[in-house]
């Protein structure tokens, strides 16, 4: 399989809004399954939604560098960074990849291609985050294999009526 890794343009969003969602469906069940069907719901009532809209504003965020992986004419993946705290680390803001090329090196190059491209900048740190929960374990594989040093993080959530 050939990845071919170019610049966004507008004609692809709609490809990359679809294949995020439905790389990201397994990652919000897990979250409904840690966090409680309350709790989950009262975080995210409609996911789907949010993250399509999310999904397109970082994509059209002037500052924001946008790649997509394109396995024959047709993209598969896709790689958000930016540049933060005054150009002192860039940031990976999103990255997908659709559920039917995963686990075949298209997140990896999209991730490589960031590192690159930071890099090319004069930055000298890259920074990612990522869940804790079970959906998000293959990001946390590919990061650390990477090179990405993980810094554990805890985020507490309590519904109103709890003790």
């Amino acid at each position: 399989m050939s990845i071919v890794i170019r610049r966004l343009e507008d004609a692809d969003l709609g490809a990359v809004v679809a294949f995020s969602l439905a790389a990201w469906a397994p990652v919000f069940a897990s979250l409904e399954g840690v966090l409680g069907p309350k709790v989950y719901g009262l975080l995210f009532p409609d996911w789907r939604s949010a993250q399509a809209k999310a999904v397109e504003a970082t994509c059209r965020a002037a500052e924001n560098e946008v790649w997509i992986a394109v396995v024959g004419d047709r993209p598969v993946g896709f790689v958000a960074f930016g540049f933060i705290d005054e150009d002192a680390a860039g940031e990976v803001h999103m990255v997908a990849v659709d559920p039917a090329h995963q686990g075949a090196g298209v997140g990896a190059s999209l991730m490589r291609h960031a590192i690159a491209e930071i890099e090319a900048q004069g930055v000298e740190l890259a920074v990612v985050a990522t869940g804790g929960d079970p959906g998000h374990s293959p990001a946390r594989a590919l990061y650390e294999k990477l090179g990405f040093e993980p810094l554990h993080l805890v985020r507490y959530y309590r519904e109103w009526g709890s003790p």
